[in-house]
């Protein structure tokens, strides 16, 4: 067997959430086999990447997003082909997706298993998170399997009856097993009878078109269910994380809670980062139908606040691909239409532009929340740090480089994108995944269905194991 490394990616400033440091990366085995300071000459390698002037951070890690998702008759165009495609164009070598029941007859096992077949196609790495709507004596067996695969986490949804909707006593029991079972209860958060009423009185006047949708999900609706959850999660001692917080308040409520002690964290999406509600009386108001909406400017100029503070521990993409013909069927009732919008490819320019706008924003934090934090939090072997060990998920990363989005030209499988025509700063300039080079200046190396499903860890085990950076450790690393 060959000692030659595979590939050197030499003289680029490794950025970790903790530090940097000048140094050579050599990559062996679709791992780090070591780091070389930047002042020794760089190692022989079969192939060698020159970043010097440029930075090299850790793969992305998009803890959200929806992949071939079917809810009701609506199912999203992409497939794990597509999306894992699309990820690796924008500097994610790792998604984590979502076993969702489709219906009542599809358990959640059942589900999970379904999803680990499709991702076979996938070109980068897949974990996944469970989900329950309904609590049955069966429920308790089906989360011990899927942690014994390595699905140590579960979706739950505050909103949706009918469909996904979990109600307050499935929540509670299924927040006990996780605790059980060293897991981690993912949460949607909105109170549905809020929603559901004030959806009602919009759809009895006559205003449940697309151009409405923001004024039916009131800010009140997601944190009021936000801190009924994390009274459950109190009771109960489970840890318990919050996809797409939209506003300031839902944050504060996590913060508050953590500072009395509680495991709890914060994700927020880069739409709610970067658009206000002005986009529905826009010309094309269904681009941003998604759940919770965009929220007013002040809600927004707020929520960043919270992200440049390091309130919000993950920015993910929320990712779910339908396409403008779909959107476009009932957008007189927000009721019947698809909600979700395709992202998982600008996560990294959207996020790092948000970020760099806030006075003190370091590309260290970018790390934190794109690569680092989503790995540690969701308990991701080997994953979101530049160390020997890791896998060679590496992006050589241009901070400066400035594109203007067309949703035409990316690669997620839909023809619009909610950023089509933003000037946006920081993009991937070359993409290694698993120690394959799959993006740089010629283009997509498609390098096949190679990507792997990806077993967790258990979530205390994990956060034991790698906790989280501080001050001391951020000095002792520079």
């Amino acid at each position: 067997m060959s000692r030659t490394p595979e590939l050197v990616i030499a003289n680029g400033t490794v950025v970790n959430s903790f530090g940097r440091r000048n140094a050579h990366i050599v990559v062996q085995h679709g791992r780090i086999s070591r780091l070389v300071d930047a002042s020794e000459p760089a190692p022989a390698a079969a192939r060698t990447i020159d970043a010097t002037g440029r930075l090299v951070i850790p793969g992305g890690v998009d803890g959200h997003c929806h992949v071939a998702q079917v809810t009701g008759r609506f199912r999203t165009l992409d497939d794990y082909r597509t999306t894992s495609t699309a990820a690796l164009w924008g500097g994610t070598t790792t998604i984590i997706d979502f076993g969702i029941p489709r219906d009542a007859q599809e358990t959640p096992l059942a589900a999970v298993l379904n999803k680990k077949e499709l991702a076979r196609d996938s070109r980068c790495d897949v974990a996944l998170h469970g989900s329950v709507v309904s609590w049955d004596e069966t429920v308790p067996w089906q989360l011990e399997q899927l942690a014994a695969r390595g699905v140590r986490s579960v979706k739950m949804y505050t909103t949706n009856r009918g469909t996904t909707m979990a109600d307050g006593d499935t929540i509670l029991k299924v927040m006990r097993e996780m605790v059980r079972l060293d897991g981690l209860t993912y949460i949607h958060a909105e109170h549905d009878p809020i929603i559901s009423d004030c959806t009602q009185q919009h759809a009895d006047d006559g205003r449940i078109g697309i151009e409405h949708l923001h004024r039916t999900r009131p800010e009140l609706a997601e944190e009021i269910s936000v801190k009924e959850t994390l009274a459950m999660a109190e009771y109960t001692g489970a840890p318990v994380y919050f996809v797409h917080q939209s506003t300031p308040g839902a944050v504060d409520l996590v913060s508050e809670a953590r500072a009395r002690g509680r495991e709890a964290y914060s994700e927020t999406c880069p739409h709610y980062l970067t658009l206000d509600d002005s986009v529905y009386g826009a010309a094309f108001p269904e681009w941003y139908a998604c759940c919770p909406p965009i929220r007013c400017a002040e809600t927004v100029a707020a929520l960043k606040e919270r992200l440049a503070a390091g309130a919000i521990h993950t920015v993910s993409s929320d990712h779910s691909c339908y396409d403008l013909s779909q959107k476009r069927e009932r957008t007189d009732d927000i009721r019947t239409m698809p909600h979700g919008l395709p992202g998982v490819e600008t996560r990294m320019p959207v996020t790092f532009s948000a970020m760099m706008e806030s006075a003190g924003n370091t590309v260290e934090d970018f790390v934190e929340v794109f690569s680092a934090g989503p790995a540690r939090i969701n308990a991701v072997p080997r994953k979101g740090t530049i160390a020997e060990g890791f896998d060679a998920d590496l992006v050589v990363f241009d901070p400066a480089e400035q594109r203007t989005v067309d949703g035409a030209n990316l690669h997620m499988g839909t023809d619009f994108s909610p950023f089509d025509g933003v000037a946006l700063t920081g993009w991937p300039a070359v993409v290694v995944s698993a120690g394959r080079v799959v993006v740089d200046g010629d283009g997509f190396h498609d390098p096949g269905p190679v990507g792997r499903f990806v077993a967790r860890n258990g979530f205390r085990e994990h956060t034991a194991a790698a906790p989280e950076p501080t001050p001391a450790t951020l000095s002792a690393a520079q």
